[in-house]
């Protein structure tokens, strides 16, 4: 009788043990939070990270610092750096989903797909394909037509391995020779094809005041959907090629997150999904297109983009 007296005594005593782990876990976030990029200062994606930085401040009630670490390919080095944090929920990162999807089927990375949590989508980074405005081309195709009746080949200004690849694919498909030029960037493609150095040239957001502003002609835009108010060029699938150009915006967390602290942080987004004010700044300030948030829609389009690149570099092989 004295033994189970004893042991009722201890389980009152040890009982409170129970409760206060789940209230110390549902505490979080208790100190500030790190958000990682994949770019250096000033870059778009850099501009966006602080926003969110900002946002999460205020939904969150505590500091979020942003660390820019760039390098690698698509943010490899931060995807690299990231993956070695601990799961706790205070050290995320903002990134190019080809980091993830892309670059581990092209180039040896100390990182896999499946060591991150990918939390939601943050916006499109709106891409094309432009030339000169006397070029006689509408399209892409109209480029590669005029290529073949002119036994002409095209020289192509790229900015990635994955806009490089594409057009690679798309030239031996047209059966036209591709003279490919490597860019330090949207300023350096704009020179070469204004100048006449490159017939072709891949550019991002900063391709919108040039193309309105007709000192280019945009011939395809390389994402998943047409550019935002320019919905008249048709994009690379819809001329005819199985190809687009990865350039969407991801929040992503090392694999583990505990689920509690999980669920904040996509309530959080949850929030700021419904915030026009922060969804207006990603489409009108940044010219990105406008993408569903939440951890469902990351991971399904995720997933989706990791197989399909992992199609495309076994036909490479």
């Amino acid at each position: 009788m004295r033994f189970k007296l004893q042991a009722l005594i201890m389980c009152i005593l040890l009982s409170p043990l129970f409760f206060v782990q789940p209230t110390f876990s549902s505490d979080y976030p208790t100190r500030p939070i790190t958000l990682m990029t994949m770019v250096g200062s000033g870059a778009q994606i850099d501009i966006l990270t602080r926003q969110l930085a900002e946002e999460l401040r205020k939904e969150l009630g505590q500091p979020v610092t942003v660390d820019n670490t760039p390098g690698g390919s698509h943010g490899s080095v931060m995807a690299a750096e990231l993956s070695n944090r601990d799961p706790d929920g205070y050290t995320l990162g903002v990134s190019a989903t080809a980091a993830f999807t892309f670059t581990p089927h092209y180039v040896p990375t100390d990182y896999t797909f499946d060591d991150f949590d990918y939390i939601s989508k943050l916006g499109l980074n709106q891409s094309g394909i432009v030339c000169r405005t006397d070029r006689p081309w509408e399209t892409l195709g109209d480029a590669f037509e005029w290529a073949r009746e002119n036994d002409e080949a095209l020289t192509y200004m790229f900015q990635g391995s994955d806009d490089r690849d594409a057009l690679q694919r798309i030239a031996a498909q047209e059966e036209v020779p591709l003279s490919l030029m490597p860019s330090t960037g949207g300023p350096s493609v704009i020179s070469a094809v204004k100048g006449g150095h490159a017939d072709l040239g891949h550019l991002g957001a900063i391709l919108f005041d040039y193309v309105k502003a007709d000192r280019l002609t945009l011939l395809a835009a390389t994402t998943p959907q047409r550019l935002t108010g320019l919905e008249d060029v048709p994009t690379l699938q819809e001329q005819g090629w199985d190809e687009t150009v990865e350039m969407f915006v991801v929040l992503v967390a090392p694999k583990g997150l505990p689920d509690d602290r999980m669920a904040k942080i996509e309530q959080a987004m949850a929030n700021l999904a419904e915030n026009q004010e922060f969804r207006s700044f990603i489409t009108d300030d940044l010219q990105m297109a406008e993408v569903e948030f939440g951890r469902e829609y990351a991971e399904e389009y995720m997933r989706q983009a990791y197989e399909r690149f992992e199609a495309q570099a076994a036909e490479m092989q």
